[in-house]
């Protein structure tokens, strides 16, 4: 079978996230430096090869005040750890239309470790231009303390400012090239 090469189209794609703010609503973030470059044996994605990486100095969420506290050394420190990577390293069918879990390795500040995002495939057209398109949802959530980014601070009731867990959301649109 032959082998396709495909690239991510970041005019088609987001990398988001959401973490809870004192405990009562969600503040939405997303990175806008990124890259991903996989190789797949033919359209079949479970077999994908590849790295994704974002950089952390494009963090935004809205807010410049909180954008820079979440490149400081508090959270991502952008100037020492200026990529988060994922590896995937395996695929497993969750339901006959397509979706699977991908498995791999996360790294944040240096920190490794397993994670697994639920992937719902889109399916795989030709564009107006000629160009063949594949599109994916992917969603999971991280504990942010897994990973260093320990910051913390406590409401007068006792809650947390931010929360621990933090919930990933990315639509993404590969090229094949």
């Amino acid at each position: 079978m032959a082998t396709n090469k495909w690239i991510i189209d970041p005019a088609h794609s987001t990398i988001g996230f959401k973490v809870k703010h004192l405990m009562i609503t969600n503040v939405s973030g997303h990175f806008g430096k990124f890259d991903l470059q996989v190789e797949t044996e033919g359209e079949d994605f479970t077999t994908a090869k590849g790295v994704f990486t974002a950089d952390t100095a494009s963090v935004y969420t809205g807010n410049d005040e909180r954008d820079r506290h979440l490149r400081s050394p508090d959270f991502f420190d952008d100037h020492a750890f200026p990529r988060i990577r994922f590896v995937p390293k395996q695929y497993e069918s969750v339901d006959n239309d397509g979706s699977y879990n991908v498995t791999g390795d996360l790294t944040i500040r240096n920190t490794t470790r397993s994670v697994t995002f639920g992937v719902e495939f889109g399916g795989v057209i030709k564009d107006p231009w000629g160009n063949t398109r594949a599109g994916f949802t992917v969603n999971g959530k991280i504990n942010r303390k897994d990973f260093g980014l320990n910051w913390s601070a406590l409401t007068e009731a006792g809650g947390l400012v931010v929360a621990e867990d933090v919930r990933v959301s990315c639509e993404i649109e590969l090229v094949k090239q």
